[in-house]
């Protein structure tokens, strides 16, 4: 019999993708049986099971999950997008997500969209035809136009926002308190004797950059500080950016004794510019970060930063997805976790002597 299989195994066109039908016709058995065997029915033969699932395997068959998650309406996937993976908060809260969905049988399609709005919509709409059961998503830098967001909501599909959301979408959201953030740091460098504080942030059309902002001026006015338009800057937060904000900063008259920026990375392209001109950290200026990126507590000067409660955000935005899943409809009653801000104070703004 195996010899007369292997016969006919090899009559199957293997460039193309094997189906139940191919396995069906090599053991002379209904479509209906494989999928059975293949799911182990307790109707179907433990033989039979052996040479079904020896036949998959010489054919390398795999199951069509699109087409599974059609017919029962439920494909145990989740999406999960993300501005970027070269960031240890957004893999850390990709980590601690997977390890609670898993545990409930579900697996993760991730993408990231690179801060670019395309691409996040193509990823939407890859998602969407992949029929997961979910989307999780922290929002790019370019986004402003919410259509294709609405589009998730519309198909009665949970979606979740973390890290970057927008309060118009009215959808479960985990985050950390960014408003409060900003007091937290504004007060952290009066405290060390800065009296001209400048900010490098986000984009303010971007909520949680919008907050920070809002957080600096509001805290600026409580420690009776002024507000210089030349001391907020808007930026991408990247290496790059920090690098050219920080050069415009040190070119004016009046230079900043500290600089807030809403990104550790931008934050070390900032570093960067101010050992390569020899300012001494922080006794001529102070600098904070924000993300508790791993290298912050291995550059020198370490960079003072906010932690962002990575493993916090991800367990919880799985744990909302999975009250939806339990009723299978999409909640009335929404989320809203915000989680408070730790200021993780290291040497670049530590106590000037």
């Amino acid at each position: 019999m195996l010899k007369r299989l292997s016969k006919d195994i090899k009559k199957i066109n293997i460039k193309r993708k094997s189906t139940i039908k191919d396995i069906a016709n090599v053991l002379n058995i209904s479509p209906a049986a494989v999928s059975k065997a293949l799911h182990d029915d307790s109707r179907i033969s433990e033989k039979t099971k052996k040479a079904v699932k020896q036949v998959a395997k010489n054919l390398n068959y795999q199951p069509n999950h699109l087409a599974s998650a059609l017919r029962k309406g439920k494909s145990n996937l989740v999406g999960v997008i993300v501005p970027r993976t070269n960031s240890h908060f957004f893999s850390s809260v990709i980590q601690n997500m997977e390890e609670v969905l898993n545990k409930k049988g579900y697996n993760i399609i991730m993408t990231h969209s690179n801060e670019s709005y395309k691409k996040e919509c193509d990823s939407i709409d890859t998602l969407l035809f992949t029929q997961v059961d979910g989307i999780i998503a922290s929002m790019a830098n370019e986004t402003i136009d919410l259509e294709h967001y609405n589009k998730i909501k519309s198909k009665g599909i949970p979606l979740i926002l973390f890290d970057r959301g927008e309060n118009d979408l009215n959808v479960d959201y985990i985050g950390i308190d960014d408003y409060k953030s900003s007091h937290i740091i504004v007060k952290h460098l009066v405290e060390q004797g800065c009296k001209r504080i400048a900010h490098i942030s986000g984009y303010k059309h971007t909520r949680i950059f919008n907050n920070r902002i809002r957080g600096y001026i509001d805290a600026l006015k409580q420690h009776d500080l002024p507000l210089e338009e030349e001391l907020l800057i808007e930026s991408s937060l990247t290496i790059e950016d920090g690098r050219k904000k920080m050069l415009q900063l040190l070119s004016l008259k009046n230079r900043p004794d500290a600089v807030y920026v809403a990104g550790d990375y931008a934050a070390l392209g900032a570093l960067q510019v101010l050992k390569e001109q020899n300012i001494k950290i922080p006794n001529d200026i102070a600098l904070v970060g924000f993300g508790n990126e791993p290298f912050t507590a291995l550059v020198t000067p370490s960079i003072t930063s906010i932690n962002q409660h990575s493993e916090q955000i991800g367990k919880l935005a799985a744990k909302t997805f999975l009250e939806h899943a339990k009723t299978d409809t999409v909640k009335q009653t929404l989320n809203k976790k915000i989680l408070d801000a730790e200021l993780i104070i290291r040497d670049s703004s530590r106590l000037k002597s």
